[in-house]
């Protein structure tokens, strides 16, 4: 992970996840933003965070398949001083996979203390999906393909269908992630819209 965009706020999001057009802003009734749906960017930003988690976790330090700098030549994971290089540059992985954790959970009690209603569970669980597709498919294209400063699988030399399946993977968590949160949301609407005066 090598690039990431990270909001300071809600309001640095696109409209689509929960950005500018969501919440109770002065002026504006809680009826008219509740008909903009729940927050999405708490649940998609702490989907990022925790699909670093994963990768960080179970493929760097418990499978040991790869870390940060492994295809560049320069920091083999079989040299302690590779291996310390490694480590350090997995710190900073870490390091920001919990900021985007850090921010989700302070949106999330924002939108708390604003008195916005809860996604319904399903729209949260899709959010979270979607972001973590959203980290594969960024840190697939980017480090795994544009840099090329590891791969998935760096203890079996590379192979690209293991990389190729990654991108695969964040890309249905994406569609679905999407899906099932966009569902949610219009179950969730719909009885408020059908009851809205004429």
């Amino acid at each position: 992970m090598v690039a990431f965009w990270l909001p300071i706020g809600a309001q640095a999001l696109p409209p689509c996840l929960g950005g500018s057009g969501l919440g109770n802003r002065a002026g504006v009734s809680s009826a008219s933003s509740s008909a903009d749906g729940p927050p999405r960017a708490p649940a998609f930003l702490m989907g990022i965070g925790l699909g670093g988690f994963v990768d960080g976790i179970l493929l760097h330090q418990v499978l040991q398949w790869h870390h940060m700098l492994t295809s560049t030549g320069d920091y083999p994971m079989d040299t302690v001083a590779g291996l310390e290089k490694n480590t350090l540059v997995d710190g900073f992985f870490h390091l920001t996979t919990w900021i985007f954790v850090a921010v989700a959970m302070t949106l999330t009690v924002k939108a708390w203390r604003e008195g916005r209603l809860a996604p319904p569970w399903r729209a949260h669980v899709g959010m979270l999906l979607a972001g973590w597709g959203a980290f594969n498919l960024v840190e697939g294209l980017i480090d795994h393909q544009i840099l090329g400063i590891h791969h998935v699988r760096d203890d079996l030399g590379g192979p690209v269908g293991w990389d190729l399946g990654f991108l695969a993977f964040g890309l249905i968590l994406v569609i679905a992630g999407t899906a099932l949160s966009r569902n949610a949301e219009r179950d969730a609407l719909t009885p408020a819209l059908r009851h809205r005066p004429t």
